[in-house]
This record gives C-alpha cells, sequence and structure tokens, in this order.
C-alpha cells in the first residue's frame, strides 16, 4: 500500500464492520458532509477569474522539496507572489505561489498556448534529475489540491495528489508539458447564488509542438527534452457540473483504493490486545487479592520468619531511585506530549485539522507544545517533591525541564535543516522561521514550565503509604529472566503491537506524501496503547517487587518505554522495503526525524508507565498492615 501505484487507504466497507467499531474507528469520515470549522465556501459568477496556484514539487524518492519556479515553467506576468499563510506552512516547506494560468468560471479553453521558454544545457540537466527523481507538481484551485486520475486494473478510480514532471522511459526523458484541467463544480440556487468548486482534476500530456503550435490530438509525438532547446507550454480547461456538495469535495482525496482484509488485521490487533490486557489485569488483580488478605492476617512466629514477597521491601519500596532528577525531567516532557497529542487529536476529530488547513496540524502541535510547558513543569516538580520532599533543588529541575529535550530535538531540527538548506531545498525552515521558534520557546514554553513547577512545589508532597528505612535492604540475586533490561524488551513488544499497523498509515503520510485524515480510528489507537503501557508497567512493577526488588521505578519507565525501540527498528524495516531513498542528505533527514518521533514516543508511554505504577505501589501499600 506503500507504493505510487497504490495507496494507504482502504474503502472503509463499514456496513460489514459491527456498529460500535464503526463508530470508534471510523465514525469521524462521516464529518466530510458538514463544513469544516472555519472554511466557508466560496460562490462563483459567471465568468470569474479563478485562481490557479502552485507549491512545492515533491519526490517520495528524494524527500527535498524545491519551489515551482525552479524548473523552467512559465511564469506570471506580474510577477511571482508568495500566498505563505502560517506558521506550519513554513515548517512543511509548502511554497505556494501564483501562476499565469489564466481560467474564468465555466470558460472553457482547447490548446491553449501559455508560453514558449528556451532552456539550456544546465537547465535541461536538471528537469532530467527532477524526472528521475520521479518530483510531482502540485497545484491547488479554490484551495482544492490538483488530483491526477489513475484507473487500475480490476478497480475503481484511484485519485492522487499532484502529477509528475516527467517521466522517464527507455533512457529518453518526456516532460509534461500540457495538461488538460477538468474544474468540477456544483450549484443549488435554491440555497446560494452562483456556482462552488468540488473538484479539480489534471491529466498531463507530453507532446511535440507541430509547427510551433502544441499538439493536442489523443496520441501526440511524446516531447523529449533532449530534441530541442524550446519548450512550448500549453493547456485546456473544461467544466463539469458535479452532484458532489462543497462540503464533500475532499471525499476522493480521503477515500483511496486498498485491500479490505487490513482493516479486519488492525480491527483483530487492536482486539486480541484488549483480550491481553484484561487478561494481565485479571491475573493482578486475583493474584493481589490473595496477596493482601495473606499479608493482613496475623502471622505465627514461624510464618513470620518464612515471610517473603513484596510486603518485605516496603521500607525501600520508595526509595529514591538514581539520577531521579534525569526521571523527573522524562516523566514531565513525557506529560507536557501527552497532553499535546490528546488535545491535537481532539481538534482534528472536530474538523478544525483538516488536510483543507494546510500546515494547521504541525502548527497546532508546536503551539500546543508550548503551552502544555505548566503541566510538564508541575508534574516534574511534584515527582520531584516525591523524591527529596521540601529540600528538593526544583530549580535544577525545572531548568533541565524546559531545556534538555526541547534542546536535544530543536538541536537535531538544526542540523537537519542546515542539510537540507545546503541542498537549496525549499524545505529549508528560514532563520527567521527558526528566530520566531526560539521567541516561542523562551517566551512562553519557559515561563509557563516555570510557573507550573513553582505551582506543583508549593503543593503538599504526594502521601505515601510507608516510610523509608534509613539503611537499604540487601535484594537477593535475581534469576536472569527477571533482569530489568531484560523485562523492559520483553514489555516493549504490547505497547508497540498496539501501535505498529497505525504507525504504517502515519509514516506512509508523512514520507509517500498522501492525506490522513482517520483521527477517529488513530483517537481509539491511543487510548488501546496508554492502557497497554499503564498495565504493562504496573504487570512487571509487581513482578519486580514479588521478587524482593524494590528497583522499580526505571523499570516501570522502560517497560512500556522501551517500546519506542522497537518503533525505530521498524522504521529501519519500513526504509528497506517501502521508500527509493538515495540521496546521502535524505537518509540522514529520514533517520534523524524518526529517532525524534521514537524519542517521542518513548517519553509519552514511559510516563504512562510510570505514573499508573506509582499509583499502584502506593494502593497496594496503603491496603496492607505494617509493624
Amino acid at each position: 500500500a506503500a507504493h505510487r501505484g497504490e495507496a494507504p487507504w482502504a474503502r472503509m466497507g463499514w456496513k460489514r464492520w459491527p456498529t460500535a467499531v464503526a463508530c470508534l474507528g471510523v465514525s469521524w469520515q462521516s464529518a466530510a458532509g458538514f463544513y469544516l470549522p472555519g472554511l466557508a465556501p466560496k460562490e462563483y459568477k459567471g465568468a470569474d477569474k479563478v485562481d490557479l496556484k502552485v507549491n512545492k514539487l515533491t519526490s517520495a524518492k528524494t524527500q527535498l522539496p524545491y519551489g515551482y519556479y525552479s524548473l523552467p515553467y512559465c511564469e506570471p506576468k506580474e510577477g511571482i507572489k508568495d500566498f505563505v499563510e502560517n506558521l506550519g506552512e513554513h515548517m512543511m516547506g509548502d511554497k505556494i505561489e501564483n501562476s499565469p494560468y489564466e481560467i474564468s468560471m465555466l470558460e472553457e479553453k482547447a490548446c491553449e498556448v501559455l508560453c514558449t521558454k528556451t532552456v539550456d544545457k544546465k537547465t535541461k540537466e536538471k528537469l532530467r534529475s527532477m524526472i528521475a527523481d520521479a518530483y510531482l507538481v502540485n497545484w491547488m484551485v479554490d484551495n482544492l489540491p490538483a488530483a491526477a486520475k489513475y484507473t487500475q486494473t480490476g478497480s475503481a478510480e484511484v485519485y492522487h495528489n499532484g502529477f509528475l514532471v516527467g517521466i522517464l522511459q527507455n533512457g529518453k526523458y518526456y516532460l509534461h508539458n500540457h495538461v488538460s484541467m477538468e474544474l468540477l463544480y456544483h450549484s443549488n440556487p435554491e440555497q446560494y447564488e452562483g456556482y462552488r468548486i468540488v473538484g479539480f482534476q489534471v491529466q498531463p500530456k507530453t507532446t511535440t509542438p507541430v509547427n510551433g503550435k502544441p499538439d493536442c490530438s489523443a496520441t501526440p509525438n511524446p516531447f523529449d527534452i533532449d530534441s530541442t532547446d524550446t519548450i512550448v507550454y500549453s493547456y485546456s480547461v473544461t467544466w463539469t457540473w458535479s452532484e458532489v456538495r462543497w462540503a464533500s469535495r475532499w471525499d476522493n482525496y480521503l477515500t483511496m483504493s486498498g485491500p479490505q482484509i487490513h482493516w479486519f488485521a488492525i480491527l483483530n490487533s487492536l482486539m486480541i490486545l484488549l483480550f491481553l490486557s484484561g487478561m494481565v489485569a485479571m491475573i493482578l488483580l486475583r493474584t493481589l487479592h490473595r496477596d493482601i488478605a495473606t499479608y493482613n492476617e496475623v502471622p505465627t512466629e514461624e510464618e513470620a520468619k518464612e515471610e517473603t514477597g513484596w510486603k518485605l521491601v516496603h521500607g525501600d519500596v520508595f526509595r529514591k531511585p538514581q539520577h531521579s532528577t534525569l526521571l523527573c525531567v522524562c516523566v514531565g516532557s513525557g506529560t507536557q506530549l501527552l497532553g499535546m497529542s490528546i488535545v491535537t487529536i481532539i481538534s482534528a476529530l472536530l474538523g478544525f485539522l483538516s488536510p483543507a488547513h494546510r500546515g494547521s496540524l504541525l502548527q497546532s502541535m508546536m503551539l500546543l507544545f508550548t503551552l502544555m510547558g505548566i503541566f510538564g513543569g508541575y508534574m516534574s516538580a511534584r515527582l520531584c517533591k516525591v523524591f527529596d520532599g521540601d529540600d528538593a533543588n526544583w530549580k535544577t529541575t525545572t531548568l533541565l525541564q524546559a531545556f534538555l529535550f526541547p534542546g536535544a530535538f530543536f538541536g537535531v531540527f538544526f542540523l537537519l535543516n542546515l542539510m537540507i538548506w545546503g541542498e537549496q531545498s525549499s524545505g529549508a525552515v528560514s532563520f527567521s522561521i527558526l528566530f520566531a521558534l526560539l521567541v516561542l520557546w523562551f517566551g512562553v514554553s519557559v515561563p509557563l514550565v516555570f510557573f507550573g513547577a513553582y505551582t506543583g512545589f508549593r503543593r503538599d508532597r504526594i502521601e505515601l503509604p510507608v516510610r523509608t528505612n534509613q539503611i537499604p535492604r540487601a535484594i537477593p540475586e535475581q534469576p536472569w529472566y527477571m533482569q530489568p533490561l531484560l523485562t523492559s524488551l520483553v514489555g516493549g513488544v504490547l505497547p508497540f503491537g498496539a501501535v505498529f499497523t497505525e504507525l504504517f498509515f502515519i509514516m506512509s503520510s508523512i514520507w509517500l506524501h498522501e492525506f490522513y485524515y482517520l483521527f477517529g480510528f488513530l483517537a481509539l489507537v491511543l487510548v488501546i496503547v496508554l492502557i497497554t503501557c499503564a498495565e504493562i508497567s504496573i504487570a512487571l512493577t509487581y513482578f519486580q517487587l514479588t521478587a524482593e526488588d524494590y528497583k522499580w521505578w526505571w523499570t516501570a519507565f522502560s517497560a512500556s518505554g522501551s517500546s519506542a525501540l522497537y518503533v525505530f527498528l521498524y522504521s529501519i524495516m519500513y526504509f528497506n522495503t517501502r521508500l527509493q531513498i538515495q540521496h546521502w542528505v535524505s537518509v540522514i533527514m529520514y533517520f534523524g526525524y524518526m529517532f525524534l518521533m521514537s524519542c517521542v514516543f518513548m517519553l509519552i508511554s514511559g510516563s504512562v508507565g510510570l505514573l499508573a505504577s506509582l499509583h499502584f505501589v502506593r494502593g497496594i501499600y496503603g491496603s496492607i498492615k505494617i509493624d
């Protein structure tokens, strides 16, 4: 599903699904029948000018976007103007500009000459390189991207975003120098006046001019860029009435073809994970009920001497772990990222982050991460006070909370951006945007982190059910299968199993430039992953305490956090099996961003696991009698 001939979108087939699963997993697809918040339809009158805007050239092979006018395309007479609107578009490398195409409502054109360009040897070499790397041209009309329509054998029509610069065939490079545009419109005089554009389809052609004029016949001779130094660009425009309403015009982009069986595989894996989570919870509850009942009985003298299990370590179970400050920062950062993720998904479910809002998803994530700094600072300070009480050095913890992970992420991003800038790609973020990010970080996020930490430290310390002994208890020698490293690696499998299928869709969206809009299903997967992380950490913490090993803090974090290792290993497999990236900058960029994504997943899953385990440990030690 990740190749260009396919797309990671399966037709829903929801009538065959149980109603509950359809509501949870795919119900948000029905949102296409309603107006998206923040977007209003635009009505055109007859002969009104319709603007065609151009965006960056993209390639799944190089992942390095370039500006549309970096190739010898026709330029508008009034000059090139930028239309980038928000921070997210700048971060994504969008380069939206005007174009010379003259389109008027309901006015059809046939084989209209746009311009003639003369190219030199260097420009031809650039064209050959772009064609070989399968670069796509991205246009838009009325905020609707151009869709190239393909018909696959034995299946319905498939729409892909954008069309190829040209094609490479038998060692020759053919440029798409003619584009046939079909604009679909809808009208309803009873509800509004004028016409609404509901579709924008393009069919590129490579055609050799005849006597200096474009050949728009059904089978023109293909245009070989090496055959001449002159390129004649032309276009055709047709208008077709459509029954599609304006609110449903994105359906062709969001409902792509693909194997239905894949959705049933997703459903099956989620059901298995729910069953495993329920089984783990049931075992723990039954075992704990027996343990607590046994520990609360008055023991005989012989039973007291032979007493084993987690009750024996009650005087050490809340002992301060090694590198406690780092643990506080990890949990605080994970809480910050989790808050960002939840609010982002809720906003997407409400329609505020639809594909029609280009760049809105990335911009919202950055702003929400900045605002969620208050929760990150609060959580790190609260945990710091658990370890050190009123003597806690919360200022050091807060400084690390504000600068450690954001600084590391920004540093990696800055280095990757320098490499992209060195390739003269439009995907490089300008220094003015980098400065804006620094202002967000230092001017908003850092003060919020300190305010949250100050608030958290002012609150009373979280009450612990048992006191910590002054002298640490000796830990019995543990069998090989109870070593923290091994148990953590095993524990990470389950959260990864809950997310890996959805990860495929997300990565296809990022690296194959497909639309992602299954936020309803993503919300369901997030809930499953969080429950799984909590339960696997609780289970491994319980087994470790039963073996009289009280150093559970980092185990609880890494038991679920280690799933990030499998995410990164999966990204390596995805790179080798689904992508065709060869350029060294593109390879470094891919693994750099996937490393950051894995770190984010580690912080979120590890934080959930540790906080759940802390609640669990407080609960079990508060339910037994301590002499």
